[in-house]
């Protein structure tokens, strides 16, 4: 299973909509990264700690009530962050990847790329449709949230990669 969609960031033809830097929307992603329990539906709480295995990748155990999930975030800095899910129940672990595009000059892009590790279960494929429409709202929830934190100055810039979390 593979979902692409994009979510068009800034346009050069609305001037009433307050644009992003790069390093603005690069920062917004690193708090996806570090504190998802700010964004709607995030999680409760979250754990995580550095990778020493490679640079820009951070392990994280996230928290939803009685539920855990345990991924693994590789970053690119100021270009793509990309959310490595370990497998959990009987489900299929679906891998997201956020990649920041630049089409034309003061233009610039999300593509979001959802695929799964494994073939999913014929069960899993049913709900398709619905998994897929949840993930674009939840993807534009994020996009919201940063708008709001731009307009409050909370995405001044980004120092790079995630080398871990910010403390709860």
């Amino acid at each position: 299973m593979r979902f692409e969609h994009l979510i068009e960031i800034n346009d050069p033809g609305l001037p009433q909509v307050q644009p992003f830097s790069r390093e603005q929307l690069w920062a917004g992603l690193m708090l996806r990264v570090r504190e998802p329990q700010q964004f709607p539906l995030g999680p409760d709480r979250i754990d995580c700690e550095p990778s020493g295995d490679e640079a820009g990748q951070v392990k994280r155990t996230l928290h939803f009530g009685g539920i855990q999930v345990t991924d693994t975030v590789h970053a690119r800095a100021g270009e793509a962050v990309v959310f490595v899910p370990d497998p959990h129940g009987d489900s299929t672990p679906v891998k997201l990847t956020i990649t920041i595009e630049e089409p034309a000059e003061q233009t610039l892009i999300l593509r979001f790329v959802y695929e799964s590790i494994e073939p999913p279960s014929d069960e899993e494929s049913f709900y398709d449709g619905f998994r897929q429409s949840a993930w674009l709202e939840n993807d534009r929830d994020m996009v919201r949230t940063l708008r709001q934190w731009l307009a409050e100055g909370r995405l001044g810039g980004a120092d790079g990669i995630p080398t871990g979390c910010a403390a709860e």
